[in-house]
């Protein structure tokens, strides 16, 4: 239990926690539904606010360290938009953390990975024929199984080009652990995802909109 946890790290040190928990799914947003977004945003950001909140005493009394595993779709979404949501939220999340633990010594830091979809398999291949079939009628009424399968295959093709050195990840998550000056934030991704970053938080959202929308349109 929590508590026996607390006692046992209480009397041996505790020095750092990392909030690694994740699930993903795929759809546009009224194909989902309430229950699949509660259920994400329970595990990815509520779990890891609740599993920081238990621990943030120790923490401080040990000047340890918080890691956070957030991804670049923090910055944009190409279908996975409810996966992006929570990840944007724990990056707020961790920005005010960071502040206000610096008084206390402890050091908060995030990851922010590319596609490692074929390390992790936190994603798995998505079904256009399942996605169909789980839709309501209004939404039915709206779309068609030709677009559904469509964006069922751009997806499941930016699944299949995922990195499968996860290591280059976990070498991260040790560095934000173990170095004497951690990053605030360490993006671990291709140079094309960066660039896709790169442009999502300097330019204006028209821009990433239509970059965004032209490889939709592909």
């Amino acid at each position: 239990s929590e508590k026996c946890l607390l006692r046992h790290f209480s009397s041996v040190g505790f020095w750092g926690l990392v909030n690694n928990a994740g699930i993903s799914t795929f759809g546009e947003t009224g194909w989902l539904s309430m229950e699949k977004y509660e259920k994400i945003a329970d595990v990815n950001l509520l779990g890891s606010i609740r599993t920081t909140l238990a621990f943030l005493p120790l923490l401080r009394k040990y000047k340890g360290r918080i890691v956070f595993m957030s991804s670049i779709v923090a910055y944009f979404s190409l279908g996975n938009g409810i996966y992006s949501m929570t990840k944007a939220a724990i990056e707020k999340f961790c920005d005010a953390l960071r502040l206000e633990m610096k008084k206390f010594g402890v050091r908060v830091c995030i990851i922010q990975p590319g596609n490692y979809a074929r390390s992790t398999r936190i994603q798995p291949p998505v079904s256009a024929e399942e996605i169909w079939n789980e839709l309501s009628e209004e939404e039915k009424a709206v779309y068609n199984k030709e677009y559904v399968q469509e964006r069922a295959n751009f997806f499941n093709s930016i699944l299949s080009k995922g990195s499968t050195n996860g290591n280059e990840v976990v070498d991260a998550m040790v560095d934000a652990l173990m170095s004497p000056t951690p990053k605030a934030r360490y993006m671990v991704a291709k140079l094309t995802e960066k660039a896709l970053v790169f442009v999502c938080a300097l330019f204006p959202t028209v821009v990433m909109d239509s970059v965004l929308s032209y490889a939709l349109s592909k």
